[in-house]
This record gives structure tokens, C-alpha cells and sequence, in this order.
């Protein structure tokens, strides 16, 4: 038996040269329409130094507050509950009026207590600097 074949019956091709056509000009349309993103950047250039011709200004005070590994907190020397370190830091600022804060924390002490009294002093417009110090 001999088969018929249908000559309609072709393999249709699909001609995709306009489709990339297509493609390449959506592509271009938006690269070129594209809005980058303006990032800035961390300024890392330093300061000029101070002239030479100026006098020496006198350094703020600062009143220390260190926080042990057992979570034992002293403000300038003087052992305080860690409740009322920032009772015993305003009554020293009524003395230092400016003073620069400085929380040295053992790094065995809870961060939980760092977080608690850097949360405190930024709240009322402190300004803290935090030192960690480390076992020897």
C-alpha cells in the first residue's frame, strides 16, 4: 500500500526574524529610558588640619561610665546601680555642662545593658562614643 502524502501538509516555518527585530528595539527603548539611581557615597576624606597660628582649645570633659562583666555599672569612678546610671550622669552634667559621654563596656557584659543605656542618652540628645574592652 502505498501512503499519500498531502503536499498542504508542509512543515510550517515561522519566520522569527521580526520577532528579534522586535526584541532588539524593546531592548534599546529601555536601556535608554532607564533612570539610574543617583548613590551617594561615605565621604572619607579627612578634615584639614587646624592652623598653627591658632591656640589650643581646651578639650570637653567626659564623663566615663563603665559597665564590668558582671554587669556592674560605675559613672566616673563611682559604683552605680545600672537603673540610675542616667540619674547619676545628669547631676554630673549640671557640674560639665557639654561633657562627652563615654560607655566602656566589658565585652563579657550583657549587650542588652549597652543597648539600654545607649537607647537612654540618645533619647535625650546625648551624644555617646563606645569603647569595648576586651579580657587581657
Amino acid at each position: 500500500m502505498r501512503r499519500r502524502r498531502n503536499k498542504n501538509a508542509d512543515e510550517a516555518e515561522v519566520d522569527m526574524t521580526p520577532m528579534l527585530d522586535i526584541v532588539f528595539i524593546m531592548l534599546i527603548f529601555f536601556i535608554v529610558t532607564a533612570t539610574f539611581l543617583d548613590e551617594r557615597g561615605v565621604d572619607l576624606t579627612q578634615p584639614p588640619p587646624p592652623p598653627d597660628d591658632q591656640p589650643e582649645s581646651r578639650p570637653k570633659p567626659a564623663i566615663t561610665i563603665y559597665v564590668d562583666n558582671q554587669t556592674i555599672c560605675s559613672v566616673d569612678g563611682n559604683q552605680t546601680e545600672c537603673d540610675r546610671v542616667s540619674l547619676a550622669v545628669e547631676r554630673l552634667l549640671a557640674d560639665k555642662p557639654g561633657a562627652n559621654i563615654i560607655l566602656r563596656v566589658n565585652e563579657g557584659a550583657r549587650h542588652g545593658m549597652l543597648v539600654r543605656l545607649k537607647d537612654e542618652f540618645d533619647g535625650k540628645g546625648l551624644g555617646t562614643k563606645i569603647e569595648i574592652i576586651r579580657n587581657s
